[in-house]
């Protein structure tokens, strides 16, 4: 969706901005969020990852792991311009935090480092942020251990991007490391001071040459969306300064470049010539506001997160779009459903902080609105209104089987369940009727343990978990024809039910068919029910342990008793018959499978082939993935049994970054040593 930002943006320097810092798991955006917080006096000193002691990763389980598992939020005040920012998730297991976050997001600041292996995980993100039109920066973090050029470095990074990587700055390069940098839009130099702002400087004339250089190179790209200043560069005629600056601003917030910047979070080195560019260069909320609701002028709240704390009930973050909230004031979703806020609250790190009221700009925390929903668009005034900011449901990859130790704390697991999955929405929880299990589904091993541990630590569950059944089915291969006959004699009225059975396959994917051809009341009509009803319950469960499916049963004979006949004593004729009847017909095992489609970078294809046909799949082909450069899709029909943990192995063998959708295709047979391990991992044997 593109979005005209040639018009002034007034909200810019007057209101708030969102910052998200996004970008690959392990890039130091956690570190940059530290050091943008020390740089503007917020904290004293500047914490590390490793000491445990920063603003962002306060979580019990993100301390635990070393790594960012939810949204960090902080906000600061730097110049006289406030700056709130949400610290995001790089793992792709936590990507939907992501999601959540750049609804609410004015600009990204994309934090990446000289690693080709991240690369792939930066294409994730960058594609995220282009296909909703976010302006975005490029901040390349430790530049302090790169042992490359920076130019390089952005030939590197540059396939990820749609969009041309252009450096606004260059280092200057001393004994091999970056001591300090060139800034191309000013045209001046500075040093870098650990944890404390550069210096300017004069440059040498080797660096002058270097800077004309890159120079250039910036304004080129520029001018590919500037006539004006491609004919100065044809004519040899210097730029205006402001003219530059203006394309800089406008190209950016078009989404037509990402301006490069580049420094060292961890000692604090370029981050206040990221904040000065946020500062003058970044979009402000009016921008935000025409792409959640386009020209409809409506004063609004996007919820970008929901928490529920142990002790304040529910929260849900949200972004004031235009207007002011104040605590008790009523809001509207989804037409004309009032509800009321119960409590006002800013957000830094871990902290919820009472507040009176909340304006333009801000992103803050409503207190207990039940009914609403991450990504929901909140009101000031009755009038259906939908966002129009579309959120990606993240596909389940792994899956465990979940319960609570004790059966008495099943209904809190439920409660507990449910708040997890309003927090999170790559999270999903379901119920397995063929295996009578509850499955909670997410995007990876880590996920999956987050959540378990989150069940534990914050809403004190005691749970067992296993790895899910696998729902094998069984039918049969040829036919019979049975009786079942039910008679009991106990005193007074017994129990009398005769019928005759025929059973036979039928073509894979028809279910189970029940008919009759009774003639002559031999079972009368009111008891014919009552037999199909037995039949459907013996098929629960056939020889194999398993139900069976693909199976035609046709009630062509039977006797009855005048007086000990019954509803019951048919259906247990039913049910004895086909008890009889299927050992007798070739029973065989059915497994699921699917239809898996698996997305990878291209330089990994034949590793994922590899990893499928080692898993008994049938490869149908892959192709270039659509709308992704360097990736491919490899289709093939898999086992569910072999599904269960494909995700683990794909990510191993991609970097961590191969993702796979798997939709139900059809039941196979399976037999031999196939079915017998199946058979001996379902606990079941062989009738």
């Amino acid at each position: 969706m593109a979005i005209n930002t040639h018009e002034k943006d007034t909200s810019a320097g007057t209101t708030p901005r969102c910052i998200a810092l996004v970008g690959p798991y392990g890039s130091g955006k956690t570190s940059l969020l530290e050091a943008l917080l020390a740089r503007t006096d917020k904290v004293a000193r500047q914490g590390t990852v490793a000491a445990g002691n920063t603003v962002g990763d306060g979580a019990p389980e993100a301390r635990a792991h070393g790594m960012s598992v939810e949204l960090n939020i902080a906000d600061t005040d730097y110049l006289g311009d406030r700056f709130v920012f949400v610290d995001c998730p790089g793992s792709v297991e936590f990507l939907s935090e992501m999601d959540g976050a750049l609804s609410g997001a004015d600009v990204a600041v994309v934090v990446a480092e000289d690693d080709e292996r991240k690369v792939p995980a930066l294409q994730l993100i960058l594609k995220a942020l282009e296909a909703r039109a976010i302006p975005r920066v490029l901040f390349l973090n430790k530049i302090d251990k790169s042992t490359r050029r920076v130019r390089d470095v952005l030939s590197l990074l540059q396939p990820a991007s749609a969009v041309p990587l252009v450096l606004r700055q260059i280092p200057i390069w001393e004994d091999g490391q970056a001591a300090g940098f060139i800034d191309l839009a000013l045209e001046r130099a500075h040093v870098y001071h650990d944890k404390e702002p550069s210096s300017r400087i004069d440059m040498s004339d080797e660096d002058r040459l270097r800077e004309h250089e890159a120079r250039f190179t910036m304004l080129e790209h520029l001018a590919d969306h500037d006539d004006d200043l491609m004919e100065a560069l044809l004519e040899d005629i210097a730029p205006d300064r402001d003219q530059v600056f203006a394309d800089l601003v406008n190209e950016m917030r078009d989404g037509l470049i990402c301006p490069v910047f580049f420094g060292s979070a961890e000692h604090g080195n370029g981050v206040g010539r990221l904040l000065k560019a946020l500062r003058h260069e970044g979009p402000g909320i009016d921008l935000l506001a025409r792409r959640i609701l386009g020209t409809r002028k409506r004063k609004a709240l996007q919820v970008v997160k929901t928490l529920h704390t142990q002790h304040g009930g529910k929260l849900s973050i949200a972004r004031v779009l235009d207007g002011e909230v104040c605590d008790g004031d009523s809001l509207f979703l989804n037409g004309d459903s009032d509800i009321k806020v119960s409590g006002l609250f800013s957000v830094f790190g871990q902290q919820a902080i009472k507040i009176a009221t909340a304006g333009k700009g801000d992103l803050v925390a409503l207190g207990r609105l039940d009914d609403v929903q991450t990504g929901d668009l909140l009101c000031f005034e009755p009038g259906r209104t939908s966002s129009l900011e579309e959120f990606e449901q993240r596909c389940p990859v792994l899956a465990t089987a979940i319960s609570a130790s004790q059966r008495k704390d099943e209904v809190r697991l439920s409660t507990a369940l449910a708040k997890l999955v309003e927090e999170d929405r790559s999270l999903t929880v379901s119920q397995n009727q063929t295996t009578a299990e509850t499955l909670l589904s997410g995007q990876g091993e880590m996920h999956l343990r987050v959540a378990q541990e989150r069940l534990a630590g914050k809403y004190g569950m005691d749970i067992a978990e296993h790895a899910p059944h696998v729902p094998y089915a069984e039918t049969i291969r040829s036919s019979t024809k049975v009786r079942g006959r039910h008679k009991k004699q106990s005193g007074g009225h017994g129990q009398f039910g005769d019928v005759v059975l025929e059973i036979g396959p039928l073509p894979r994917g028809e279910g189970v068919q029940f008919t009759d051809t009774i003639s002559g009341g031999v079972v009368p009509k009111q008891y014919i029910a009552s037999v199909r009803d037995g039949v459907l319950d013996a098929l629960r469960q056939g020889p194999l342990g398993f139900p069976v499916v693909d199976i035609g049963v046709c009630l062509t004979d039977g006797s009855y008793h005048s007086v000990d006949s019954s509803d019951q004593a048919f259906k247990m004729a039913g049910i004895q018959a086909i008890r009889e009847g299927l050992p007798d017909c070739k029973p065989v095992l059915l497994e699921p499978v699917h239809k898996v489609v698996i997305a990878c970078p291209s330089d990994t294809t034949a590793r994922v082939n590899a990893i499928v046909s080692a898993r008994r799949g049938q490869l149908l082909g892959f192709d270039a993935r659509p709308g992704w450069p360097g990736w491919d899709e490899v289709q093939a029909l898999m086992p569910e049994a072999e599904i269960g943990d494909l995700i683990v192995e794909l990510r191993s063998a991609t970097a961590g970054v191969a993702s796979y959708t798997a939709h139900f295709d059809h039941l196979s047979e399976l037999s031999g040593k196939a079915a017998a391990l199946a058979l001996q991992r379902s606990g079941k044997q062989a009738a």
